[in-house]
């Protein structure tokens, strides 16, 4: 495993560096063969009677709304009291878990360790490249997801309300359009049609929210993994913004319509996020600019911002926690979160001082790489543990603002 990329000489070498060393770290932990996947994802394809009886009966929560998550200006709040994400990513337990070898006892045994530590939030890949668990035809028809994946969420919402974790779920990543992805070539021709795009955003991104909308830890929807890489590999395609754009816009629009929770994109670096850089992707302008059809492009915003950072970006764009949102770029009107750094960084990375600046400089909140799977480099839980520990010293009624059970 690679470490993190060196500084480089240019912004479009730093994208590059960066994209390899977050394409090694994100598929270190997956230990399946690539033809044990394919067995998994035809299995799991073929799985299709039952999923809209599954979908039918509601979810079975014990929330009432009070733990909700909303925006307020530039803050998170929750029953009326402001809120900050004492964050980690735990972003799978194998790969594909949902839908395909999800363990109860892991995720159970997690959050309890994560919870009494101080973790109120978890970022977490409920599809890690879209071979198992979603049902897409080779041309990019997309019919919905697996029983197997909705019942696997099923069990990951109930232990998130036990456990007092809000969960912002990814849904898709740069790893579904990489050509090491099986299916790769049916999701870049999914995110390249209008017809496809609306399927997916129907068929799986609706009832997504509609399901758990009532589970106030479902707190938000990640459209996608740092989408940066689409546009600038060419192993994930070299797609134009156009095509990423309209999804999003379009999905933002429908979670808005059909549900209270928030929606975001986990840009992989400010480039793309920031009009003092190559413009911002997901901007309200940007999104409600363009033509989605039947989705009311009113609708089309993310709640909040949730960049991420490594250090091979230092050369290009400084540090992200030493300065405030609106010094590294971002603009001001909306929640910034810090959806991804290191655990583990340089000689003389203090992981612990990293949350609690971010906090001092107006981060709502900060979630390392990453607190399961295997090392690769970034660092694992005993490496935030500490960062998680002092934050609850520094600001444990924001972190639970309705008290810790």
């Amino acid at each position: 495993m690679a470490i993190l990329c060196a500084a480089v000489l240019t912004v479009g070498m730093s994208a590059c560096g960066g994209k390899k060393e977050e394409e090694n770290k994100k598929t270190a932990d997956n230990n399946s063969s690539a033809s044990e996947k394919k067995e998994q994802s035809s299995a799991e394809t073929t799985e299709n009677s039952g999923s809209e009886d599954v979908l039918s009966k509601p979810f079975e929560t014990s929330c009432d709304g009070s733990a909700k998550v909303t925006v307020s200006g530039d803050k998170f709040m929750v029953g009326g009291k402001e809120l900050w994400f004492n964050g980690v990513n735990t972003p799978w337990d194998k790969w594909n878990d949902f839908g395909g070898g999800f363990n109860f006892s892991f995720w159970q045994e997690h959050f309890e360790k994560l919870h009494n530590a101080g973790v109120n939030a978890c970022r977490i890949w409920i599809s890690c490249n879209g071979d198992v668990g979603m049902m897409i035809s080779p041309d990019g028809t997309f019919e919905g997801a697996t029983t197997a994946h909705w019942e696997d969420l099923d069990s990951l919402f109930m232990l998130a309300e036990n456990y007092q974790i809000y969960v912002m779920a990814t849904v898709q990543s740069f790893d579904h359009f990489k050509d090491t992805n099986q299916n790769y070539e049916a999701w870049r021709t999914l995110i390249q049609s209008t017809e496809h795009t609306d399927e997916y955003v129907d068929n799986y991104i609706v009832p997504l929210v509609k399901r758990y909308d009532a589970c106030d830890y479902l707190w938000s929807v990640d459209l996608c993994n740092e989408p940066d890489w689409i546009i600038e590999n060419s192993e994930c395609g070299k797609l134009d913004w156009l095509s990423l754009e309209q999804y999003y816009a379009k999905a933002c629009s429908a979670i808005h319509a059909n549900s209270d929770v928030l929606v975001t994109v986990g840009m992989g670096m400010i480039k793309y996020n920031s009009d003092k850089q190559n413009g911002n992707k997901i901007s309200d302008e940007e999104l409600q600019s363009l033509d989605i059809g039947k989705y009311d492009s009113s609708l089309a915003y993310v709640d909040f911002w949730s960049t991420h950072w490594y250090d091979w970006m230092i050369p290009n764009w400084g540090t992200i926690y030493e300065n405030t949102p609106e010094e590294f770029g971002l603009e001001t009107s909306k929640p910034t979160v810090i959806g991804e750094l290191p655990a583990k960084g340089k000689d003389g990375y203090d992981i612990s001082n990293v949350y609690e600046t971010a906090y001092n400089n107006g981060y709502q909140g900060v979630f390392a790489w990453k607190s399961s799977g295997s090392d690769d480099g970034c660092g694992l839980w005993l490496d935030i543990q500490p960062a998680i520990e002092k934050m609850m010293t520094v600001c444990e009624d924001r972190i639970f603002p309705l008290g810790k059970k």
